[in-house]
């Protein structure tokens, strides 16, 4: 074999090895050009074509791997560097809340006074409202509590109590439609202490007390809801327990329950009505009214309870309220000439006081 021939084999050999840059294909390959050589020469030529190669192989695959390991290090370095975007959930969930106290406070006196009169008056009122609603998705769960309490005080006539009432409203709702849902709803309310009916200056009978009467209503309908502030809610399935704790009056039969029994349970219909609208930007308007029919015992004779006020906002904490409440339940049976006859309840407060809003 001439020179000519070993040097064009050794440059084929070169071409093979570069391109795959692989040792084991470079054995083979050194293998199989070897076969063809003289054995004389072989030892030679091994030897510098074994140097030349390894400077090649080195010079040329060694930058390539670099090259390789610089683009995986750069690429780590990015993932490093990489901005981290927190996932942002959105729940749906929404509570909103509000409080709104309200103190009335007045006071007269006069001495030597021709037109007469008390010589001494002091009233005072408060108004306690908590709201809580809560919506997540299709579920709903609306509360509401209102707290009044109110005395007052003359020389000829002592210290009497002119407005008590505790009220709590809780309604958990499924959406239906946009403006409908099926609702559960619970209802109580009760006053705080003892109430009387002054018959003269020292005698006095008592009509009241707390939780005597105390009214439980457990309902499920269709609450429809047209526009906002608006509330309607409809159920034919409705249980009303109606509760007596004093014994005196449990005794009488007070408020329809039977002699001498504290409890007594109605099943019948349900409706009310609940409005909330700001009539203007300093006066609001927030009314109810409940309806029930007991189913057995005079359908056609349905309880009422009217609530209204109106508050106006003069500053941020000087307001005046107006309130009227209208009540008539067939089975309260305190009223006329024989004082066992229903008739209808009304009640009317104006008051100018301070009022705080959270």
């Amino acid at each position: 074999m001439t020179i000519k021939q070993v040097n064009n084999d050794k440059n084929n050999f070169l071409e093979r090895m570069v391109s795959d840059c692989n040792t084991a294909s470079f054995l083979i390959h050194l293998r199989l050009s070897f076969k063809k050589l003289n054995p004389g020469k072989m030892w030679n030529i091994s030897m510098r074509m074994i140097s030349f190669l390894l400077l090649n192989t080195f010079l040329i695959c060694i930058p390539k791997k670099s090259s390789a390991q610089d683009a995986i290090v750069d690429e780590l370095k990015k993932v490093a560097t990489r901005k981290v975007e927190k996932p942002k959930f959105d729940s749906g969930e929404v509570w909103k809340t509000s409080v709104i106290f309200n103190l009335n406070v007045g006071q007269g006196s006069q001495s030597n006074w021709a037109a007469g009169g008390d010589a001494f008056s002091f009233s005072i009122g408060s108004y306690l409202g908590l709201m809580g609603l809560y919506k997540n998705d299709r579920y709903s769960w609306e509360n509401t509590l209102d707290l009044n309490y109110g005395m007052v005080n003359t020389t000829s006539l002592g210290t009497r109590k002119n407005d008590d009432r505790i009220d709590l409203l809780s309604k958990i709702g499924y959406q239906l439609q946009p403006k409908l849902n099926l609702t559960g709803l619970f209802n109580f309310h009760s006053q705080f202490s003892k109430g009387y009916n002054y018959i003269s200056k020292n005698e006095k009978e008592l009509l009241s007390d707390f939780m005597s009467p105390g009214y439980f209503l457990l309902s499920i309908g269709l609450d429809y809801k047209p526009t906002e502030g608006l509330s309607i809610f409809l159920s034919p399935v409705t249980a009303r327990w109606t509760i007596v704790n004093d014994d005196s009056l449990a005794a009488k039969g007070a408020y329809g329950v039977d002699s001498s029994e504290h409890v007594k349970r109605s099943f019948g219909a349900f409706a009310t009505i609940s409005y909330v609208k700001d009539i203007t930007k300093t006066i609001k308007y927030d009314g109810r009214v409940d309806l029930f029919s007991n189913y057995e015992h005079n359908p056609q004779n349905v309880d009422i309870m009217f609530k209204n006020r109106f508050t106006g906002k003069f500053s941020k904490f000087l307001a005046v309220s107006i309130g009227l409440d209208l009540i008539y339940d067939d089975d309260i049976r305190l009223f006329g000439p024989e004082n066992n006859s229903p008739a209808l309840q009304l009640k009317s407060i104006l008051a100018v006081g301070l009022t705080l809003k959270f």
